[in-house]
């Protein structure tokens, strides 16, 4: 039996889905975050992405997982698992 160490880093793993909202009086559309689901592995979220995504309101839909460091609190870049529909697009640098 293994401990989990509180100093260990922790993986979040995340299904988070985009609907269309039009901005302003010129008609733009732009994505805007809908749901954001914590999961406990990487094919739960997964599976959720794939089931949001075939909704009508859904028009996006991310799964990724975030390294989180316990001790400074900060978060590492998303590592994406799947990527469905309209999503926004990721800054290569």
């Amino acid at each position: 039996m293994s401990e989990d160490n509180e100093n260990d880093p922790k993986v979040h793993y995340i299904c988070q889905t985009y609907v269309e909202k039009k901005s302003g009086g010129d008609g733009r559309v732009s994505l805007s975050i809908d749901k954001q689901i914590k999961y406990s592995s990487s094919h739960e979220a997964q599976l959720r992405a794939e089931r949001e995504h075939r909704s009508e309101s859904c028009v996006g839909a991310d799964a990724y997982s975030v390294v989180e460091d316990p001790n400074s609190g900060e978060v590492g870049e998303p590592s994406f698992i799947v990527r469905l529909g309209s999503v926004p697009e990721v800054d290569p640098s």
